[in-house]
């Protein structure tokens, strides 16, 4: 279908639709050939949306990555809100672990890692988990609201302890993550956490 057509039988031109159809497209293409399959006439192809139509909506690959990748993840990892750190985390790392899980989660995950030689995609992927970042932080801002953590927690470090041994286990060594351990991994960490003389923040902390 043309995108004449498309603006035609969808009022408002570039409907909601249609870039869902563009992030769904760009997720499959980078999932199924990583980054080096990536291209913008490839997920034209797959969406049905002109690769023109493409770059003026999104300007760069760089961008429309980004994008897809920001949007399947805020859909799929939701910031748990329990009232309380521990239930927090258990919350998050269930998420995680179930978007792994999944074979699309699985082949994004392994993508991502993979990204090399491409600059560009690179930077996407930097920002991707800084924004991830950005967003989770505040588990950490409202545990120390409540006085669960220290003021000086670094909180950067504390999500990536809770994400990496959930990536290791899924992606390298391929074993199950059952509830039990999710709740033990949790406990170790937040033991870590709130230790005396634990929680000092990095140099290039903000």
């Amino acid at each position: 279908m043309s995108d004449q057509a498309e603006a035609s039988r969808r009022p408002g031109g570039r409907s909601a639709r249609v870039r869902a159809d563009v992030l769904r497209s760009t997720l499959e293409a980078l999932a199924e050939n990583s980054a080096s399959g990536l291209t913008v006439s490839e997920i034209a192809r797959r969406s049905g949306v002109h690769a023109t139509s493409i770059q003026r909506r999104w300007g760069t690959l760089q961008n429309l990555t980004l994008d897809a990748l920001l949007t399947y993840s805020q859909e799929q990892l939701p910031v748990p809100d329990t009232g309380n750190l521990r239930d927090d985390m258990v919350a998050l790392a269930r998420l995680i672990t179930a978007y792994l899980n999944t074979p699309l989660g699985a082949a994004l995950a392994h993508a991502m890692a993979a990204v090399e030689e491409d600059p560009q995609l690179t930077e996407s992927r930097a920002q991707f988990w800084q924004t991830r970042y950005d967003v989770t932080r505040v588990i950490v801002e409202r545990a120390i609201g409540r006085h669960e953590l220290a003021a000086d927690t670094d909180h950067q470090m504390a999500l990536e302890l809770l994400v990496a041994p959930l990536h290791f286990r899924a992606l390298l060594i391929r074993q199950p993550i059952e509830e039990d351990w999710i709740e033990r991994m949790v406990d170790t960490l937040l033991h870590g956490l709130t230790a005396p003389g634990s929680t000092r923040t990095r140099p290039d902390s903000r």
